[in-house]
């Protein structure tokens, strides 16, 4: 029996691929370019896109559960639906899809709409198959390291509604066990959802505050400036994906990303460790 990964190359996909590999699992992974492709030893992989039929039946042969992650690209949502049909066809019944927190609220960004048609198709299909929703990646703020140790500004226009940032270790962590559970079950689960959240809700002022205690100076929160944000985006990466993302972080002005009540006990329950912090990201980061 096999899981397949996909988005494998990436920094979630791989870390799913390094959790599974350390349970014991059979994992193949889907890649475009082999070349780039780093994994543990034993792990099966096969070149592929998800836009290219052929490609995936001849990936989906023989697997029994599939990890579909998809990037955030202009044709994300076709290449989920491709994906989830061909396996289908190729009868593969545990599906574990990561999605978003909120793709339901956040209707006008382009990437949270997709990933809620995607729900939608695997909930009226009746797909054996868990979502995944996560909050805001901690890891996102990598980018802005400089910034924030130059400038003393924490620049990302997150607002002061809150929202529960999430280790990309933890989703990976996540992502692993419930594969192994469906994989494992001697017939298909239903289908499940699970929100994936950080142990705190943080508003802009809230992690500047951190900054501030981590490198012992302040470290100020400017505002909201989503334009800017925009602005600053679009020098390295596509217009369509900085006004996506400028549509994002609108939202979470107007909505934020709230745990439901109970989220961050049934994942520390599942991970039987507590949750990694933004606090402890900040603090690692400043050392580096």
């Amino acid at each position: 029996m096999t899981i397949l990964v996909t988005g494998a190359t990436g920094t979630v996909g791989g870390q799913v691929i390094e959790q599974l590999t350390k349970r014991g699992a059979n994992v193949r992974a889907l890649v475009r370019d082999p070349s780039k492709a780093n994994f543990p030893a034993g792990v099966e992989v096969v070149q592929g896109d998800l836009l290219d039929v052929d490609s995936l039946r001849s990936a989906f042969s023989g697997v029994s559960t599939l990890f579909l992650l998809n990037a955030v690209v202009a044709d994300e949502y076709t290449q989920a639906l491709i994906a989830l049909n061909v396996a289908r066809e190729a009868g593969i019944e545990r599906i574990v899809y990561l999605s978003v927190i909120h793709s339901d609220r956040y209707v006008n960004v382009p990437h949270f709409a997709g990933k809620y048609g995607v729900e939608r198709m695997i909930e009226q299909m009746g797909l054996h198959a868990t979502i995944l929703s996560p909050a805001y990646f901690i890891s996102n703020d990598l980018t802005i390291k400089d910034v924030v140790t130059g400038y003393g500004i924490y620049p990302m226009p997150i607002g002061s509604k809150g929202l529960a940032m999430v280790d990309t270790h933890d989703i990976a962590e996540v992502a692993a066990i419930e594969l192994i559970r469906r994989e494992q079950s001697a017939a298909p689960l239903p289908f499940d959802r699970i929100n994936v959240v950080g142990p705190d809700t943080l508003t802009g002022a809230d992690v500047a505050a951190i900054w501030t205690h981590v490198l012992g100076r302040p470290i100020a929160y400017p505002g909201d400036d989503t334009a800017g944000f925009e602005k600053n985006l679009r020098q390295f990466m596509p217009s369509w994906m900085a006004f996506d993302m400028r549509l994002m972080s609108e939202r979470f002005l107007t909505e934020g990303m709230v745990p439901e009540a109970g989220d961050v006990e049934r994942l520390t329950s599942l991970l039987e460790r507590p949750l990694r912090t933004y606090r402890d990201f900040a603090s690692g980061l400043a050392l580096a």
